[in-house]
């Protein structure tokens, strides 16, 4: 089958343990079955006599190392036009059978730059990309069609690529965000988008794996209209106070699986978007076939994983299991608003572990972020929203499930959940409106509008899987 765009703190040491041996032995090796031709499976680096091995989509026939290119990693030179000059230098070769690009261990700093096709960009342990904060090393580029919105570059780009990797032994890419931050809050960049750590386009059989990602300016992992995405053993951290610094973002994507991954943030870990209101709609690529599994969530002031609120385009057939949340502001949050339009349906939660949490449940019709002239007379359809198998300690409210008056949320289910509540918990642990649904084993008693149906119902988790989730990876050599 050929895939092609667009069809495109620690005080239950049991659970910890178990979930930490669980990522282990994931990533040392995912026995699956291949089912998909064109993908290979992943499992982490390993130094050997011949290089270090790692697993990827693809191997390369060709390589080459940055300082080949004339880089200097101190840290203070800047290399933007080392690795321009490395990508199109090597673009010829990645034709003939793929090229990979080493970023050895060093502090190499640069502005934007874009990747190329049939390519690996490999950081090395001990390498760290060190992003310029020079504002005119990002140049400013085409806005996205579902959004509007005037953006820089991001640090690392692509647009209509086929078979493109980044990945490493655990090799960092630093932000350096704290000035886009701090000029962030002084009123900058009120109108256009600061730089992403990783963004793609339009593009199809992308892996990005084994790094860490640490102080992004914005958003760090943005792949966008893409297809057949794998992000697999990334590590995101970020001030808890930084602004809009989501973890992983997928948006308008078809089958994509995010797993093995670690985010501290000052946003949503995970958000899921596929455009807002009418540019959303006008384009209408959806997010569907998503896969997000062991993830590991601290973000006090947002989301363990956001559903929207841009949306417009349509999100469905969502999976996510086996999450820990710990001193998150909530789990899953589907947000949305009059004048998003499109749909959030057929999304499946079970086995989330949480501990300090302001919420566990909570869905928001009346979301406020709106570019200028959306529709009011679209409204978006929330339904068939499924969690089951869950426990959380020390929650402040266990939902707030707003709907939206005449077009109310639909076909909410929750089963075996329990949640215990802290000293200063609210009183009113349920605050719903304009949602509809059925409820089984959950503690705290839900609202009257989630009637129980007694103790033998349980949350529908699909069985199947999406075809990303049987892919198997390569076994290359850096």
């Amino acid at each position: 089958i050929r895939f092609s765009f667009l069809d495109k703190e620690r005080e239950n040491s049991d659970i910890f343990i178990f979930l930490q041996m669980k990522m282990i032995q994931t990533s040392l090796c995912i026995l699956v079955v291949l089912t998909v031709s064109g993908f290979p499976m992943m499992e982490s680096s390993v130094e050997s006599k011949k290089g270090i091995e790692y697993m990827a989509m693809q191997c390369r026939k060709h390589k080459a190392v940055l300082t080949d290119f004339g880089a200097v990693g101190d840290g203070k030179t800047s290399n933007t036009k080392a690795f321009r000059d490395a990508i199109a230098k090597l673009t010829p070769q990645a034709a003939d059978g793929g090229v990979q690009l080493i970023v050895p261990p060093g502090n190499w700093l640069t502005g934007s730059f874009n990747l190329t096709s049939h390519f690996t960009l490999f950081i090395q342990q001990g390498a760290t990309i060190l992003a310029s904060q020079v504002e005119s090393e990002y140049p400013m580029i085409p806005r996205l069609p579902s959004y509007g919105d005037a953006r820089f570059a991001s640090l690392i780009y692509g647009t209509n690529l086929t078979d493109v990797v980044i990945t490493g032994n655990k090799g960092t890419i630093n932000g350096q965000g704290k000035s886009w931050w701090l000029k962030y809050r002084s009123g900058g960049f009120n109108l256009i988008s600061r730089p992403l750590l990783i963004e793609i386009l339009y593009s199809e059989n992308v892996q990005i794996s084994d790094i860490n990602l640490i102080d992004s300016p914005m958003w760090n992992i943005h792949p966008v209209y893409c297809t057949n995405v794998i992000i697999k053993n990334i590590k995101i951290d970020a001030p808890i106070d930084s602004p809009n610094t989501d973890g992983i973002n997928p948006d308008s994507c078809t089958n994509t699986l995010i797993e093995d991954c670690s985010v501290t943030s000052g946003d949503d870990c995970i958000a899921v978007k596929s455009g807002i209101d009418q540019y959303g709609i006008a384009t209408a690529i959806p997010t569907q076939q998503l896969s997000i599994r062991r993830l590991t969530c601290v973000s006090p002031d947002s989301a363990g994983i956001a559903i929207g609120s841009e949306m417009s385009g349509g999100i469905k057939d969502v999976r996510i299991e086996d999450v820990t949340l710990i001193n998150t502001q909530s789990a899953i949050r589907i947000k949305t608003a009059i004048g998003r339009g499109g749909y959030v349906k057929d999304i499946f939660a079970r086995r989330f572990t949480m501990k300090n949490m302001k919420y566990v449940f909570w869905m928001t019709g009346s979301y406020k972020l709106h570019p200028i002239g959306f529709d009011p007379n679209a409204l978006p359809e929330i339904r068939n929203i499924n969690y089951r198998d869950m426990t959380a300690d020390n929650v402040t409210i266990s939902a707030k499930l707003e709907g939206i008056k005449k077009d109310p949320f639909t076909g909410i289910c929750m089963s075996n959940v329990t949640m215990d509540l802290s000293p200063t918990t609210k009183k009113l642990q349920w605050n719903c409106t304009d949602v509809a649904g059925v409820t089984s084993r959950v503690k705290p008693e839900p609202c009257s509008l989630l009637p129980s149906k007694g103790p033998a119902m349980d949350c529908h988790f699909p069985t199947d899987k999406i075809p990303i989730e049987s892919v198997v990876l390569n076994k290359c050599t850096a």
